[in-house]
């Protein structure tokens, strides 16, 4: 692994060391979600998940589009979210 890719998976891995940004992350692996539907899974606040995204969202982890009013959350690098989100499920599972 070079300097580079060194350096953007340390930084994905602390912006998802928090539970409700990788609850989100592993929620946005299907596809692009609105608030509404990330706070009604999330079973948080929306001020709390807006929080959140708002983190992820300044790491380059998601992006966003407006549709009217409403907001909708993407991954930006879907790929390498669920290999580092399988990754982890895989090494819990294995050593348990």
């Amino acid at each position: 692994m070079n300097r580079e890719v060194a350096k953007k998976v340390t930084e994905v891995l602390k912006a998802l060391g928090h539970p409700t940004r990788l609850r989100i992350a592993e929620l946005l692996q299907n596809g692009e979600m609105c608030v509404s539907e990330l706070v009604a899974a999330l079973g948080v606040k929306e001020p709390i998940a807006s929080q959140q995204l708002n983190k992820m969202k300044d790491k380059n982890i998601l992006n966003s589009r407006r549709r009217g009013c409403m907001v909708f959350y993407y991954l930006n690098d879907k790929r390498m979210i669920e290999k580092l989100l399988d990754c982890m499920v895989n090494h819990r599972k294995s050593n348990s």
